[in-house]
């Protein structure tokens, strides 16, 4: 049977184990969150959702966006609300697990110790969201790399699903239906 002091032995002992683990991972900030868009009608992503894509697509789309800056700023929004329609048309477990996803990646403890991006996403580095992208995609676990391809594919449905980015790419445009 344990006794009293037996366990307050092992409060406190665990309670030490888990302060050197805190240590050992340094400060955990939180991400500051982009302004709320209210000129759209999100249905599915909130803001840290928006941060998390705010972070990632630019670098998933490296080299797709436009190089001027408001430019840039205006096509990442469209990307996000892009994002934001795709996964509203997705079933609901689908959706579910993509919130579990976000959730995860929005956590500091597991950003950091699963994507091993240690500062807030919108002050990573394009080098070190890239690094966890490229772990990701060829990671041995199938649960990673399943994380990956939805991060990739809704982000490039997104954007080249826009009719902004066809230009940049000499698409025309669909063809026009005889009528």
């Amino acid at each position: 049977m344990l006794s009293r002091r037996r366990f307050i032995q092992a409060g406190i002992g665990g309670g030490a184990i888990l302060l050197v683990i805190r240590a050992a991972y340094g400060p955990f900030s939180a991400d500051p969150e982009i302004a709320e868009d209210r000129e759209f009608a999100y249905a599915v992503l909130g803001p840290k959702e928006q941060t998390i894509l705010r972070a990632v697509a630019p670098v998933i789309l490296a080299g797709a966006l436009p190089d001027e800056p408001v430019e840039r700023q205006r096509a990442l929004l469209q990307v996000i609300r892009g994002v934001d329609t795709a996964v509203s048309g997705l079933p609901p477990a689908v959706q579910d697990e993509l919130a579990q996803l976000f959730a995860l990646l929005g956590f500091p403890v597991t950003r950091r110790l699963l994507a091993g991006v240690k500062p807030p996403w919108l002050q990573a580095s394009s080098v070190q969201i890239a690094s966890f992208l490229d772990s990701w995609r060829a990671s041995r676990f199938a649960l990673l790399r399943g994380a990956y391809r939805a991060l990739q594919e809704l982000t490039m449905a997104a954007w080249y699903g826009n009719e902004a980015s066809w230009s940049r790419i000499g698409y025309p445009g669909p063809p026009a239906l005889a009528g």
